[in-house]
């Protein structure tokens, strides 16, 4: 029987784990859309989703896969509000959108390897898994001028076999710790709700600046002014990991 966990701090090669509980199926599955997420065992790589920390800080992620309508609005927000993110990114897309990618370096924010085809890692094989993060992140590395070292794979999909992949290739797998839902377009109102008072000390946020989110762009000055309100502010996801200390979380 096998027992899944998930990091939370920087990550570390090895962990003692007590094991507390023997009931319980061999997976876990995290779904966001039709993303499905498998987090690792103990032993080995570890994923990243919260830090511990008593500072009233967390981080914006977005994923960008898709389109060229909603990354512009979202960039003029955090411009304004003056908050740095972490942007995923797909390399297929960033290839189509180098302009974007340009602004979202120009205004400081952070970027992530997002896959390249954006197809499911667990249902490939090692080499094509290789090849598909190292083509994303040449192309990353060439439009951005640095190589990045955070990964979230396609579709929040990973097992225990990619975590090592990323590990061997000086990747950090990073997931997230509250799922806004903007992708569901379930109106704005519910997502500033849904974010607002999932957040916590710590969190990564997952939000999306992909044109099928199309309501996220009007939350997010709600969220950010309400968030800052309750005293939070933002940071990337890498400047997360580095304040954070050590912490691991069982999923049964």
């Amino acid at each position: 029987m096998k027992f899944f966990f998930v990091l939370n701090g920087k990550k570390i090669k090895q962990l003692s784990i007590i094991i507390v509980a023997a009931f319980f199926t061999a997976g876990i599955l995290f779904v966001e859309r039709n993303e499905m997420m498998v987090f690792s065992t103990s032993d080995g790589p570890q994923a990243f989703y919260k830090a511990k920390t008593d500072e009233k800080v967390m981080a914006l992620s977005f994923n960008i896969s898709w389109g060229d309508q909603r990354a512009l609005p979202i960039l003029d927000i955090l411009k304004d509000k003056n908050v740095q993110a972490t942007f995923f990114l797909s390399g297929a897309w960033a290839e189509r959108h180098p302009d974007i990618v340009k602004r979202i370096i120009d205004d400081g924010h952070e970027v992530g390897n997002h896959g390249y085809q954006y197809e499911s890692y667990p249902a490939w094989d090692d080499d094509k898994i290789k090849k598909d993060i190292r083509r994303s992140g040449q192309v990353l590395t060439d439009l951005t001028g640095k190589k990045p070292v955070l990964l979230r794979p396609p579709h929040g999909q990973f097992d225990k076999r990619v975590l090592n992949i990323a590990d061997k290739l000086d990747y950090s797998i990073a997931h997230w710790s509250v799922n806004s839902n903007d992708w569901e377009n379930p109106g704005v109102d519910k997502i500033v709700e849904t974010t607002v008072k999932g957040a916590s000390k710590g969190d990564v946020i997952l939000m999306h600046a992909s044109d099928s989110a199309k309501q996220t762009h009007k939350a997010l000055p709600v969220i950010l002014d309400q968030l800052k309100g309750n005293g939070y502010k933002f940071t990337t996801v890498s400047e997360l990991i580095a304040s954070t200390t050590t912490k691991s979380k069982e999923i049964k």
